[in-house]
């Protein structure tokens, strides 16, 4: 079963020097019907302003993964961490039993525009964690590169959730097949350019939620960048 969550339907916020698109409810979006999709619980599309970013805020019991597209995102935690995050970098962050972080665009003109996904870990009150990969474009390139993993597979950043996120680029005649065992559905999220899921047509910020398919396929991309979790079945 193909369920597709058009861009327009996500919530939206606006305060000026951060827009966001949520894909799941949060914050003062609220949508019963899209609280979350298995271990998935947010994917927020996130524009921030130069010069300006979010405060030291907590986090508890959550696994956060940033991937930026555009732009750079200066991050600080309780932890000690403090790391700039680009594209190609996968950046992790288990909160567990609790960690404060801040996130600022410190370029006095660029805006960042990044992607913040939050999973729901399997054990509560882990040892909070910090890791940050950075992953050549060309293992991106017409496939999907595993970026995140319970099992940090293959230089994924672990994540502490039966979740694997892969990432890909994909035009013209580049393609590529996802396999689903019966015990599996997935998440497919288009960040940008336009691609074909599974027959269905998708833009940027457009998803597709895959119940009971044999697998992800993916084609007719131009200047596409895509994410797919592969989550288990619920």
């Amino acid at each position: 079963m193909l369920t597709k969550r058009p861009s327009t339907e996500r919530g939206h916020a606006d305060h000026g020097w951060l827009r966001s698109f949520h894909s799941f409810s949060f914050a003062e979006y609220f949508d019963r019907n899209h609280m979350h999709f298995g271990p998935l619980r947010v994917i927020n599309e996130d524009w921030v302003a130069a010069g300006t970013g979010f405060g030291m805020h907590p986090h508890k019991d959550m696994e956060i993964v940033t991937y930026i597209l555009d732009g750079e995102l200066t991050h600080q935690d309780s932890m000690g961490h403090q790391e700039v995050i680009r594209p190609n970098d996968v950046q992790r962050m288990s909160a567990g039993t609790g960690v404060f972080h801040s996130e600022f665009n410190r370029h006095p003109a660029d805006t960042c525009h990044l992607l913040q996904i939050w999973i729901m870990p399997e054990q509560k009150d882990l040892t909070p964690e910090y890791e940050q990969t950075a992953f050549d474009p060309a293992e991106k390139r017409g496939k999907l590169r595993l970026v995140a993993a319970p099992d940090g597979a293959g230089g994924a950043v672990t994540i502490h959730a039966d979740t694997r996120l892969y990432a890909g680029l994909f035009n013209d005649t580049e393609s590529a097949k996802h396999l689903l065992p019966a015990d599996r559905m997935a998440y497919v999220h288009v960040a940008r350019g336009t691609l074909t899921i599974n027959g269905e047509a998708l833009s940027a910020g457009d998803a597709l939620m895959l119940r009971d398919e044999p697998a992800v396929i993916l084609t007719n991309g131009q200047q596409a960048e895509v994410l797919v979790f592969d989550l288990p079945r619920q």
